[in-house]
């Protein structure tokens, strides 16, 4: 798949507007080779350009790159898998690579910054293992927000607004100032990001947050609670009361739930089969498969693929 394939839709029509202005072939393969590896724009920019998120912005999606969402104005709630986030100004939003993304809610009126890269960018510094111990909210299942102090915001938006304008400036930009910068950002980030005691949390709260993280990496290969329930080392019966007592849902709920998001980004970007789709979300026939989305949704697959 390529990658500009499955760029959000509110970066996909900031490209289109941007390359627009940009004459010649050569200048174009470049600059569009540029926005897969970084990209960052201001929020109110976007909403410049339209006068509302579009339908399609509301639908689940995944990302070869990582991104961060930083408010300075507003509110907006997303959510990661089947975790729901509400969030306001001078907080970060971290969404790593391939995880599923949904936009719940955002007005039109929200400022601050979107912002995705390569996490090669950061390699290039420090080895891989180093950059998830330094900078946990980069890491695969990690706790998304981050919330900094109005005294330290002067010193992020300066970064934020440097590595803007050597985005802008186009095939001039210097890949080593958007490599150092955004180090220097997630460094100011560092003192801001909170560890939760282990003890501080319900015991159906943590094997409840561990079986969602479970279902986000695993779905794909293992789409019985009993999995689950063998992989956290306890029984189905203790999972699902725990689930239960968490979110009034039972396991098998949450498995379908997540089910559903596969299909639904397989099902807008990629070329697969609907046959192909049911197989990998474990359903053994098509018709077994159709039912089980338009039960969920109150729409077939395919409806669901045309949706534009």
């Amino acid at each position: 798949m390529k990658k500009e394939e499955i760029l959000s839709i509110e970066v996909q029509e900031l490209i289109k507007t941007e390359l627009k202005a940009i004459e010649g072939s050569s200048l174009l393969k470049i600059t569009s080779f540029a926005h897969n590896y970084f990209h960052i724009n201001r929020l109110e920019d976007f909403f410049k350009l339209i006068e509302s998120p579009l339908p399609t912005d509301f639908l689940p999606r995944r990302m070869n790159v990582y991104y961060f969402i930083f408010l300075t104005k507003g509110n907006t709630t997303r959510s990661i898998g089947l975790e729901t986030y509400e969030f306001g100004e001078n907080t970060f939003f971290f969404v790593p690579a391939h995880e599923i993304t949904t936009h719940k809610f955002v007005r039109n009126d929200v400022q601050g910054y979107y912002c995705h890269f390569d996490i090669q960018l950061l390699a290039k510094h420090t080895i891989p293992k180093k950059i998830y111990s330094d900078f946990p909210f980069l890491e695969y299942n990690s706790f998304p927000l981050l919330e900094i102090n109005p005294e330290a915001k002067s010193h992020i938006v300066s970064l934020l607004e440097r590595l803007l304008f050597e985005y802008q400036k186009g095939v001039n930009g210097r890949i080593e100032i958007f490599e150092t910068y955004l180090l220097s950002l997630f460094t100011e980030l560092q003192p801001f990001v909170k560890r939760l005691s282990h003890n501080s949390i319900n015991a159906a709260l943590e094997i409840t947050k561990e079986f969602k993280k479970a279902l986000s990496k695993n779905i794909t290969h293992k789409n019985k609670v009993s999995d689950y329930a063998e992989l956290l080392n306890i029984s189905p019966n203790h999972l699902n009361k725990c689930v239960k007592s968490a979110t009034g849902k039972s396991a098998n709920d949450l498995v379908n739930e997540m089910l559903l998001l596969e299909a639904k980004v397989m099902l807008k970007q990629t070329n697969l089969s609907i046959k192909e789709i049911a197989y990998n979300v474990g359903k053994s026939e098509v018709s077994v498969f159709s039912r089980f989305f338009k039960t969920q949704t109150g729409i077939s697959p395919t409806d669901y693929r045309l949706l534009q």
